[in-house]
């Protein structure tokens, strides 16, 4: 199952650890952060132990979604070692991000 971050665990959780995380920031009432959850759970499984697949709810979470200027969700964001590396707006398939979850792996 996905990570769930917040506020307040985000920064031991990703930018105080090394290796790669995916984060979906999503809301509930958000009809394509529907369609793409199952595909986050999915890579969850396939990553556990290679990386962090975590999602972020925009309504309970406003410091993250400023600072990361989140605008429209879903917005899928991959940091490596805590920096922003790739990001996407709006559904994307699952092996669009496993692709860009495998680039990164890569040069780690």
């Amino acid at each position: 199952m996905a990570f769930t971050l917040t506020d307040s665990n985000f920064k031991e959780e990703v930018l105080e650890k090394k290796g790669i995380t995916l984060v979906d920031f999503w809301a509930e009432w958000c009809g394509p952060c529907k369609m793409i959850g199952p595909v986050v759970e999915e890579l969850s499984k396939d990553y556990d132990g290679k990386a962090l697949i975590a999602k972020v709810d925009v309504d309970e979470n406003a410091e993250l979604t400023q600072r990361y200027g989140v605008r429209n969700i879903p917005t899928i964001l991959i940091l490596k070692d805590g920096e922003v590396v790739d990001k996407h707006v709006g559904f994307a398939t699952k092996e669009a991000l496993a692709q860009k979850i495998e680039a990164q792996l890569e040069t780690a």
